[in-house]
């Protein structure tokens, strides 16, 4: 079977036709399903929807159960925890519903750890870190974009002098670059390519 368009999260099945993983969703599963929206509801009180997945958690004074409900419970209500807690060996501890989120200096509410500026987030060459609260994800840098080639997503440079979406003089000639582009006057002028006389 030969997906040309490709199957990003998921396989291929037929002509043209993708079995998305779980979590994944679109012609080609390259969309991230939201499965906070789906009915019945996968959490009991409230969920968080994450890349090709989702994390439950509870309304203050209550607790997550390991099964995913939500149970109410005394001591939970004291601690005034934002997302929930959890007892462990009769201690209260309050929880964060990502591991890009972590508890703040009183122990109650989450905080977003910057994937990108910490290090933490792993993007291959020529893709670049955007945070968001609770995780992160990767993005072509400036000058690339996303296109399936050769079975694979990849980010690929775009020739801004094709495009034109370049902003060299009319009396000027565009050179495309890896990732951008530069502006050449033409025989008979001078200057510095985006203005020439």
């Amino acid at each position: 079977a030969i997906c040309g368009h490709g199957c990003k999260y998921g396989e291929c099945m037929g002509p043209n036709k993708c079995k998305c993983f779980p979590g994944f969703t679109g012609k080609t599963c390259n969309q991230d399903l939201n499965e906070c929206g789906l009915k019945p509801r996968p959490c009991e009180h409230r969920c968080m929807n994450t890349h090709g997945s989702y994390k439950c958690y509870c309304l203050n004074g209550y607790m997550l159960m390991p099964d995913g409900t939500c149970a109410s419970s005394r001591t939970c209500a004291m601690v005034n925890c934002q997302y929930g807690c959890e007892e462990v060996k009769g201690e209260v501890q309050c929880l964060c519903p990502s591991g890009g989120l972590q508890l703040g200096p009183n122990g109650r509410t989450c905080i977003d750890i910057d994937e990108c500026s910490t290090g933490k987030a792993v993007c291959s060459y020529n893709r670049r870190c955007v945070n968001t609260f609770g995780s992160y994800y990767c993005k072509c840098q400036l000058g690339y974009e996303l296109k399936y080639v050769r079975g694979h997503y990849d980010c690929v440079d775009v020739n801004e002098c094709v495009t034109n979406t370049h902003r060299c003089s009319l009396h000027a000639e565009c050179l495309n670059t890896d990732g951008s582009f530069k502006c050449k006057c033409k025989q008979g002028y001078r200057g510095s390519g985006f203005d020439c006389a």
